[in-house]
């Protein structure tokens, strides 16, 4: 994503990731279908349709009718994997996301790509940043957001192992940094505490872990200590980490690439606000749209970069 530095950092594509656990899925498992909306070329299910073209299913730009569908491919005991951009994927058929599934219980995992401000140049129609709020609103909702490639193809495999209902992930256009080495544990609802601090703690999700570590690393270079969490699930939040950490420091920054309404602020200021009163940061998508520009552009005008998020994090606890 961006700047500060991370042009010069190898990045991964987690639409890649993707792609590459469905064929892995499809290989290990002949009850794994997967449905896309006319754009399996960019979300990469396109690839499981070319290995298992009998299980893929391209239902051309009618979103509602792919939910539909996917809901009765369910019904038949089918593991069923439904992808689109962010936007397709839960602005438009909610009401089919709400009631033919979650209402009706099957289990049905929605992979949407291109979410956030970082699908760029497509401008605000296109930047879904209310998708983790949307889904995290309907009941037994499963709702991730994984930092890398990494972390995006252990999830995937672990939602295909899961007897849980209705489960959400998102994913970013752009590749990112690796946070992770190769072959780490994730557990679906258990995040990851990759840095404790004495003076306040980030938790953050999706393609805002990396520049919340370098940020948190800077600031260490200052003799400020500063944790960061990776809650790469948002719902059901893992509640035990952020209590800890708001205990230790007293101060709780939450960062995502979404509008700081209804996503992952929201969801920890909520938990600390029943059960640990603590002051709360919250960096993300101020109440607005996005704006159309380049990715780098845009992670500079919202406030996404490391030293930008490092100034934001300086200043409160200075103040």
């Amino acid at each position: 994503m961006g700047s500060g530095g991370t042009e010069r950092v190898e990045k991964f594509s987690l639409r890649n990731a993707y792609g590459e656990a469905l064929l892995e899925l499809g290989r290990k498992r002949k009850d794994v279908v997967v449905l896309d909306a006319d754009l399996a070329l960019s979300t990469q299910t396109a690839r499981f349709g070319k290995a298992f073209p009998d299980r893929f299913f391209d239902m051309g730009i009618a979103e509602a009718d792919m939910i539909d569908t996917a809901v009765g491919l369910a019904t038949t005991g089918k593991l069923v994997f439904v992808s689109t951009f962010a936007m397709f994927a839960v602005g438009k058929p909610w009401e089919q996301i709400r009631n033919s599934a979650a209402y009706s219980g099957v289990r049905l995992n929605i992979v949407a790509t291109h979410s956030g401000i970082s699908v760029g140049e497509d401008g605000a129609s296109h930047q879904c940043i209310e998708d983790m709020a949307l889904m995290r609103i309907i009941p037994n909702t499963t709702v991730i957001a994984p930092a890398d490639d990494v972390a995006t193809f252990a999830l995937v495999m672990q939602m295909a192992e899961r007897q849980a209902k209705l489960a959400y992930m998102r994913l970013p256009r752009p590749s990112l940094p690796r946070v992770y080495a190769e072959g780490e544990e994730f557990h679906i609802g258990k995040a990851k505490v990759l840095r404790v601090g004495t003076q306040g703690t980030i938790v953050a999700a999706g393609s805002l872990v990396w520049p919340c570590l370098q940020a948190a690393d800077a600031l260490a270079g200052e003799g400020i200590s500063v944790g960061v969490i990776d809650m790469h699930t948002i719902k059901p939040l893992d509640e035990g980490p952020v209590l800890k950490a708001a205990k230790r420091s007293g101060f709780i920054i939450t960062a995502e690439e979404h509008t700081i309404v209804g996503g992952l602020g929201e969801a920890v200021s909520s938990l600390l606000a029943e059960k640990l009163p603590t002051r709360v940061k919250r960096i993300g998508v101020q109440d607005r749209f996005g704006e159309s520009g380049s990715c780098s552009e845009l992670v500079e005008f919202f406030g996404f970069t490391p030293e930008s998020i490092a100034k934001d994090i300086r200043e409160s606890i200075g103040g």
